[in-house]
């Protein structure tokens, strides 16, 4: 196992009816500002119970953060939170709309360029404005972990940075609050939440086993209410471990101490920026053939990885690894992605075009060998259309 430091400081609230929570958790002297993106908060009912749960602070709204939230918008924002001296944030959404509260959390303290803050991946921040989160849409993790991703739309970057600074003090995990999300929506949040695991498991052994066994009993639980979560009727249950495996995926626990790999995200960030491509959307793509391509240098984890989470004990290591790659896939699919570029109508050509903006964005030496090259990118590309 390798050499690790873990600390997390955020307060999960998790259960129904937990939004009144807020009154408690947030100073009761915070002017604070609520961030959210389109209007499924307000129709659901959830803005309404923040509203009231807030009682008598002074509060303000932000709305129109995007699911990929942009560098654009949340300036906006952050010039919103200067014009009116606001203290204390509060996140009501998805990943993208907690993203981008971080982001707006770091440069209403930074004073220069904010655009910084992407360009050195966070080093540059010192300081932040404190903010909470009440969660409507399990898939990211950003609820309880330091990491954020911001789209610059005038560049087509999408770029990360991740701080110490820009934990939530807490979050609102109400399963309750997913139950009227689309079936596309929650089919993003099983994607997103298993390649977040898969990212930081499927790389190579360290003798890791109390972080396996975490990361292949997600994987497991994933695989189990997925299908139940996106094709039948809400129930608590599923719900309930669907949001809280999701979290727990990037929280840090199943990554201290072993190597990680995020180039299936990285490149996928490519497809998004160039083709507005939901996020968990890139990852069903290309995470199939990553693996595939990158088999030698995860031979042992992927054998691992079959035995333990697909229950494939039979067959050459060779025809166990593809079989759980075909499983992989299969899973994908039966949650209705498509888990082929020309599923989304992107020919072969575009090709170059991504391989160039990976090479402009310095995404040349990816994986957790840094072994993952522009070539090797490109093949990727090829065997996922």
């Amino acid at each position: 196992m390798l050499n690790f430091e873990f600390h997390n400081p955020t307060h999960i609230v998790f259960g129904k009816d937990t939004v009144p929570s807020l009154n408690r958790l947030v100073p009761h002297d915070a002017r604070v500002l609520i961030l959210y993106g389109g209007q499924s908060a307000e129709r659901n009912g959830t803005l309404a119970e923040v509203r009231q749960a807030l009682g008598d602070r002074a509060w303000y709204e932000f709305g129109g953060i995007e699911p990929n939230p942009s560098f654009e918008t949340l300036t906006r924002a952050v010039e919103q939170v200067r014009t009116q001296n606001i203290s204390f944030l509060l996140a009501v959404g998805g990943g993208s709309v907690i993203d981008g509260t971080k982001f707006v959390a770091a440069a209403a303290k930074y004073a220069d360029d904010p655009w910084r803050i992407l360009e050195t991946v966070g080093s540059v921040i010192e300081d932040a404005l404190p903010f909470g989160a009440v969660l409507t849409l399990s898939a990211t993790g950003s609820e309880m972990n330091f990491n954020s991703v911001v789209t610059r739309k005038a560049t087509q970057t999408k770029a990360f940075f991740a701080s110490p600074h820009v934990f939530p003090k807490f979050s609102i995990l109400d399963p309750t609050k997913t139950y009227t999300l689309p079936p596309q929506q929650l089919a993003n949040g099983v994607v997103d939440a298993f390649t977040h695991v898969v990212e930081q498991y499927l790389t190579y052994p360290v003798e890791a086993r109390v972080q396996d066994r975490f990361a292949e009993g997600l994987l497991q639980t994933l695989i189990e209410v997925g299908p139940k979560v996106v094709h039948e009727p809400a129930d608590y249950d599923s719900r309930a471990s669907m949001m809280w495996a999701a979290t727990m995926a990037l929280n840090g626990l199943i990554g201290a101490g072993v190597p990680q790999d995020w180039a299936t995200h990285l490149v996928g960030h490519e497809l998004t920026a160039q083709f507005g491509m939901d996020h968990a959307r890139t990852l069903a793509i290309l995470l199939p053939s990553m693996l595939s391509i990158r088999r030698e240098s995860k031979r042992a984890k992927l054998i691992q990885y079959a035995e333990r989470v697909w229950h494939i004990t039979t067959g050459s290591e060779d025809e166990r690894i593809d079989q759980a790659i075909r499983k992989t896939r299969a899973f994908f699919e039966s949650l209705g992605v498509k888990t082929r570029l020309s599923g989304y109508g992107i020919p072969a050509d575009a090709i170059d075009g991504l391989v160039q903006q990976l090479q402009a964005h310095g995404m040349t030496q990816l994986g957790e060998h840094s072994d993952v090259t522009l070539e090797i990118s490109r093949q990727v590309f090829e065997a996922s259309i």
